[in-house]
């Protein structure tokens, strides 16, 4: 299990990652936690990516590891594709694919 704990935005019912990686503004931003990270071969992860609507397994059976905490730090998923440091964070809140996604540009961004 990770602990790095920083910022991101997560987009509500995204469909692809570019939807993740829009301009926002810094305040809307939430407070992160990684509980589980959760590394696919290239092509379930391209798969993963280009549909974010889509039931996934890894997902189902993680998500009660995922929450928004008492300090108001969401616990998310890390999806990544083996042997690379970016990836999405995944806040299922109760459903079997991503409600709520951020892009996560890589392990420079951990603390």
């Amino acid at each position: 299990m990770n602990n790095f704990h920083s910022t991101a935005f997560f987009v509500k019912h995204p469909f692809r990652i570019e939807d993740l990686k829009v301009p926002h503004r810094y305040e809307t931003r939430k407070r992160f936690v990684v509980v589980k990270t959760i590394e696919l071969s290239k092509i379930d992860y391209d798969n993963f990516v280009a549909d974010l609507c889509v039931d996934r397994i890894f997902i189902e059976e993680n998500k009660g590891l995922c929450h928004v905490n008492e300090n108001g730090v969401w616990r998310c998923l890390l999806v990544k594709q083996r042997g690379r440091s970016d990836g999405v964070l995944v806040m299922p809140d109760g459903r079997d694919y991503p409600k709520y996604a951020a892009y996560y540009p890589g392990e420079e961004d951990e603390l």
